[in-house]
């Protein structure tokens, strides 16, 4: 294993410490429990909203808290999800009398401890709505989650709700807003090589060197089937095509396009998919209004790609395009 690291146990944090001196001028990071929290929370009157999850996804979830976006990100060890007083401590911290949105993966144990972390938190007196995210159209039930998991839909949910949060929208008009994006956002990916967490040291699945895993989840679960390896045209219209199917979309659709890699895949291969992505709906005469292309929800160092496209309407749009300003997306600010 060759990885920039001291002590495979000790990565989170030190990570954490190097990612809070980064950013000081949009976070702070507490360490007992372990958040991310904008420097200016909780911010009187607006609607907190606060997500999480195991590390090693990064940018997601730190990386989108700021202004416009995430109020607080409650970060697990790597793959692992965090805890409950975790997210009752970020929830506490964010609430600013609007109540708070928890936006969760449909992964088992995120989806427990936020509940867990909901309760306590009503019990003080502090509103909470929840908005879980199931959109990979890869897999029914996996290893770590009954039903569908949650994957780039997640990132866009947390930009769209953080701008109508920043606008004034309610807790119950926030969380309808976040249940809209789940419903018409679908994704998929792919793995062309395994990743390899810190502390096992070792790739956490194999694949031949001519094998792709189609439908991988962001831990390295199993996805729809083992394929050899095809030029990037056959892969991305295999994941188009099932994105595409599944809500079903339209001649006609405007949608938001994320093409995220997996951490380690370059740009240059990320702009061959949206390529691609953009050809196969042009066919379609589909329209992608707006689009990310980039590293957002990533697998530690897994090389591969995954396609997510949320149907858009103009409200979507408009609070897509209000100013963010966090560690990985910037505009208009």
């Amino acid at each position: 294993m060759k990885k920039l690291i001291n002590d495979p146990q000790d990565v989170m944090r030190e990570s954490l410490a190097g990612f809070a001196e980064a950013h000081a001028d949009i976070l702070k990071v507490s360490f007992d429990p372990v958040y991310i929290v904008r420097a200016d929370a909780p911010a009187a009157g607006k609607v907190g909203i606060v997500s999480g999850g195991g590390s090693g996804h990064e940018p997601m979830h730190g990386g989108f808290v700021g202004k416009g976006m995430l109020d607080a990100a409650c970060p697990g060890q790597v793959f692992t999800s965090p805890s409950p007083d975790q997210m009752e401590a970020a929830t506490t911290a964010v609430d600013g009398g609007a109540g708070v949105l928890h936006i969760v993966k449909n992964y088992t144990g995120d989806v427990m401890n936020f509940e867990m972390a909901a309760e306590l938190c009503q019990a003080r007196g502090i509103q909470v709505e929840s908005v879980v995210i199931n959109d990979d159209v890869a897999v029914q039930d996996s290893l770590y989650t009954a039903g569908r998991r949650g994957m780039g839909t997640t990132v866009l949910a947390e930009k769209i709700c953080g701008a109508a949060a920043a606008r004034g929208y309610d807790l119950g008009g926030v969380a309808a807003l976040g249940r809209k994006v789940n419903e018409s956002g679908r994704s998929m990916g792919m793995a062309l090589t395994p990743c390899t967490v810190p502390a096992a040291g070792k790739p956490g699945f194999e694949l031949g060197e001519s094998e792709i895993e189609m439908g991988v989840g962001i831990h390295g679960e199993p996805g729809r089937e083992r394929m050899p390896l095809r030029p990037v045209r056959a892969l991305a219209a295999y994941m188009s095509e099932a994105i595409l199917a599944d809500l079903p979309f339209r001649g006609g659709d405007r949608v938001i396009a994320l093409v995220s890699g997996m951490g380690g895949t370059p740009p240059l291969e990320l702009y061959l998919v949206y390529r691609e992505l953009e050809l196969i709906l042009r066919a379609r005469q589909m329209t992608i209004s707006r689009r990310l292309v980039g590293n957002y929800i990533t697998s530690l160092d897994m090389a591969g790609c995954s396609i997510t496209l949320l149907r858009a309407d103009d409200e979507l749009l408009s609070l897509w395009d209000d100013p963010v300003l966090t560690p990985a997306l910037r505009w208009g600010i």
